[in-house]
């Protein structure tokens, strides 16, 4: 492939090397280093786990063959029930890791034959296949393929021959051997690929340039059962309330603007995701879920049964936030009733909240469904932290994604969405007391609490909004406010005795372990500008200067203008040599 090399920079992110055009040709964000590096580290621990399961999958098998004297029953018929129940070796190399509701009908899958040797029965698992469904320059698939051990094939797909796929192909043949045998990059439309190639790919990679709805429906189809599906949205405007009907139309469901937007953004895209995988009777379990910078990013688990398919309405609830103060409530949208050993879907009780708010008698906005189970597993989050930090040297965003990972751990994981400490005190035109004092008296009133990775200033908290109101009146007592009209949120709220007398003596448990060890939880960007990019093939103008820097657009505006001058002076050139003939 012939090429000047001085019309190209390399770029250089862990042990991936790309040529980049100077002109902006294939879309590449240096900010979604952390988006990269935090998909290697679940990548490592997916691959870890698969193993495991796998293993797992092979002993008990193995245990079923030797009981066989003792129950007379032959090796193959025993082989074929386990085939049946636990797996599919025609589609898939991956264990199911499902409720206990899974059905003897649902399939977990391996991909080869298992040899059956007396009585026993052995299985050689293949490395993953990986789908990178929106590659651009390819920098993603080929760290996948350079960086994590025991990775299979990576495929990576773009819709654009002329510069994402050419781009690719010239980025794997620079990265060497190792990416040469590993990594292939076809031009195709993703969505087309996906649904043609149903359940072949253990991890399915969703990156776009904004939102990913239209890829989902295909991209729940192609993950093999127990695979693994990572999926970022970069529309933060939509899902965090500004455009409630467009995020309606792209997701089903209706955001609202409270401070824990950003939270109903992942809870918005899980839910979309899993409405999505229904369809094909299947399911997701998050194992992660993540905002950081300017989107958000999940990553789900997909399983098959139609049994445990039955679950989801369990799962989602809508949403009722007070228009006067920052009082939430939750609206499941199903429930069960258990009788004996048979198990009925009931739709869920109604109201939960009377028509006016019963703290400060404003009325509410509706929003969802969004999910409402745990956005994370913790025991994949403490597996991802210890592996990131053995490995701290070989992540380049290191510093960002420990961070992030480190307060995602001490979340409460059972709790949706969360408060805002200033919120709470705005409503009641208050000073603030200190995020120590206000989990003290959470916690020596009997609850749970702890922060959000989402907001500095979140607090997430199982006591119910009587109980939190009833604290933040006991502090006005002691720091007394100005008086403001009568029909305020803040005047309504504080003109009720508190119920409950808080305690405002500092517990034990109101710092977390990061928090008294001084861990770093909130770091700042690393350079100014640092945000979302211009999409390929955009030209600069001064208007992207909130993007890009006032510098950097001047001096590309400036390099715009002397190709300019030299095409026109080449022009006139051309234009007086045929004149003069």
């Amino acid at each position: 492939m012939s090429m000047d090399l001085n019309d190209y920079t390399i770029i250089k992110e862990g042990e991936a090397e790309i040529l980049m055009h100077a002109k902006n040709e294939v879309f590449y964000n240096k900010t979604q280093v952390n988006n990269r590096d935090m998909s290697i580290a679940v990548l490592r621990t997916f691959i870890s786990r698969w193993k495991l399961e796998h293993e797992a999958l092979l002993s008990k098998r193995n245990k079923s063959g030797a009981k066989l004297p003792e129950n007379n029953v032959s090796v193959s018929e025993v082989d074929d029930t386990l085939n049946d129940s636990d797996m599919n070796t025609e589609k898939s190399n991956e264990e199911c890791e499902g409720p206990a509701e899974k059905s003897q009908d649902d399939t977990c899958t391996t991909s080869e034959e298992p040899v059956k040797t007396e009585g026993k029965v052995r299985g050689e698992l293949k490395p993953p296949r990986v789908l990178e469904a929106l590659s651009a320059s390819g920098l993603r698939a080929l760290r996948y393929a350079r960086e994590v051990e025991g990775i299979g094939q990576v495929v990576a797909l773009d819709n654009d021959k002329g510069g994402a796929v050419e781009a690719c192909q010239r980025n794997i043949m620079f990265n060497g051997s190792v990416a040469c045998s590993k990594v292939e990059s076809h031009l195709a439309d993703a969505r087309v690929y996906m649904l043609t190639n149903p359940k072949e790919f253990d991890v399915v990679d969703l990156d776009p340039y904004g939102s990913p709805s239209v890829f989902l429906d295909s991209a729940v189809q192609s993950v093999v059962d127990g695979g693994m599906l990572m999926c970022t949205a970069t529309d933060m405007a939509v899902l965090c309330g500004g455009n409630g009907e467009v995020c309606y139309s792209k997701y089903g469901s209706y955001p609202l603007r409270g401070k824990y937007c950003h939270e109903m953004a992942l809870r918005i895209l899980l839910a979309c995701i899993e409405s999505h995988a229904n369809r094909y009777k299947r399911y997701i379990v998050p194992v992660l879920s993540v905002q950081m910078d300017f989107y958000v990013r999940v990553f789900v688990r997909i399983y098959t049964s139609a049994s445990a398919m039955k679950n989801t309405p369990l799962k989602l609830s809508y949403v009722y936030q007070c228009t006067g103060c920052d009082a939430f409530h939750l609206q499941p949208i199903g429930r069960t009733v258990s009788k004996n050993t048979s198990v009925r879907f009931l739709p869920g009780f109604a109201p939960v909240v009377p028509q006016e708010c019963s703290h400060c008698q404003k009325k509410f906005n509706m929003g969802g469904p969004i999910w409402s189970a745990p956005i994370h597993d913790q025991e994949w989050v403490m597996n991802i932290l210890s592996d990131v930090k053995s490995m701290k040297d070989r992540y380049p965003a290191y510093d960002r994604i420990s961070a992030v990972l480190t307060t995602i751990s001490e979340e409460l994981p059972d709790v949706p969405l969360f408060l805002s400490l200033h919120n709470l005190c705005a409503t009641l035109k208050c000073t603030s007391p200190s995020a120590v004092i206000f989990r003290s008296a959470v916690i020596n009133a009997g609850y749970r609490i702890s922060g959000t990775h989402v907001n500095p200033l979140g607090l997430k908290s199982d006591a119910p909004m009587d109980v939190i109101w009833d604290i933040m009146r006991c502090w006005v007592k002691n720091h007394p406010v100005k008086a403001q009209p009568a029909d305020q949120p803040g005047s309504v709220i504080l003109a009720k005795e508190p119920v409950l007398q808080a305690n405002f003596a500092r517990a034990v448990a109101s710092l977390s372990k990061a928090q008294a060890k001084k861990v770093a939880r909130f770091l700042p960007n690393p350079e100014r500008h640092w945000g979302p990019k211009l999409r390929a093939g955009r030209q600069i103008t001064s208007k992207h200067i909130s993007l890009l820097g006032e510098e950097k657009v001047n001096g590309c505006l400036s390099h715009q203008d002397s190709e300019l001058d030299a095409k026109r002076q080449k022009i006139e050139k051309l234009e007086d040599a045929s004149a003069e003939s």
